[in-house]
């Protein structure tokens, strides 16, 4: 691939542009936000939301869908949830004489798991190959998922009665971590004058498919990373495994994933190839939920990963 191929065809990027323009339209005020989230989507990983209740979480989730005309199922994520809730369950059938499978909400193509971590650790852990490998076995059945399969979680930072943190292990499954916060005084006002967002929602005409996000997809693992910008994202990995205030660095499948989201970053900005600058902007999100601080450090996981950024130089 050369810098002057176009990176995408028009038949792939004219509709990723109306795709991010209309959840624009659906999420006012959070562009960078929805920049991210189809990062994340483009880059085939699944997204964490860490925020209050009533920022947009579940509008952005929806507004998703709609837009992407991807199958939607929303679970709701309680104390007395069961694994067999999410993935489905064998039911013996007297007259075929066996078993079948009744699948679960999980097999959908956007999954929102609100409110993940009021689940019990072993309904968490449920979703674990399903994110991980695009399929669940059931009683020694393997069932594969229908592509692209996104999962967006939410989960609340405050409210923590009640609540099961997510394990290191379920964390790393997430490729971005973020948070909406409150919108803009000019964002608020166009949001309390306009229209209940589920009836625009509803009314949402899709502007791709999964076959075209697939193909984006693709399109994602083509552009270009220099051996100079593998480098950089290196000596960013390496410097979270030597900071002093950090207990556990980076893992080699955290800088897959930096790489990957760079990669959609670049796709989206419009270029074949990926630049620092990607890296930079995607960092934060790729690495603040998988650092560990020490136990004496007092600075968050957030403002560690832009030290990070800001001591290592690119070369």
């Amino acid at each position: 691939m050369t810098d002057s191929q176009p990176p995408l065809a028009p038949a792939l990027r004219d509709p990723l542009e109306r795709a991010v323009a209309q959840v624009n339209t659906i999420v006012l005020g959070k562009p960078h936000e929805v920049r991210l989230a189809f990062v994340c989507l483009l880059a085939g990983g699944h997204l964490l939301i860490e925020d209050l209740p009533g920022v947009g979480k579940t509008t952005l989730a929806h507004a998703l869908a709609a837009t992407l005309g991807l199958a939607f199922q929303r679970v709701q994520f309680t104390s007395d949830l069961l694994p067999s809730d999410i993935i489905g369950v064998g039911i013996y059938e007297r007259e075929a004489g066996q078993f079948k499978f009744h699948p679960g909400p999980l097999f959908t193509q956007l999954l929102l798991a609100d409110e993940i971590n009021r689940a019990m650790p072993k309904t968490q852990s449920a979703l674990l190959e399903a994110m991980a490998e695009g399929q669940v076995t059931v009683d020694g059945t393997t069932h594969r998922l229908a592509p692209p399969f996104f999962v967006v979680a939410t989960q609340n930072p405050l409210d923590l009665a009640g609540t099961w943190p997510l394990p290191d292990s379920q964390l790393d499954r997430f490729m971005l971590r973020m948070s909406l916060g409150y919108p803009d005084r000019d964002a608020e006002r166009a949001m309390l004058g306009a229209s209940d967002r589920r009836d625009v929602i509803a009314a949402l005409t899709p502007c791709l498919g999964p076959d075209q996000i697939v193909a984006l997809r693709h399109a994602c693992t083509n552009v270009l990373a220099s051996p100079a910008l593998i480098e950089y994202v290196q000596a960013l990995l390496a410097a979270s495994r030597e900071h002093a205030q950090i207990r556990v660095g980076l893992s080699p499948r955290a800088g897959l994933a930096l790489l990957s989201a760079a990669r959609a970053h670049a796709l989206l900005a419009g270029r074949t190839f990926v630049v620092p600058e990607d890296v930079q902007a995607v960092f934060p999100f790729v690495a603040s939920h998988r650092l560990a601080p020490g136990a004496s450090a007092r600075v968050d996981r957030a403002k560690l990963a832009l030290q990070l950024i800001e001591s290592t130089p690119v070369r």
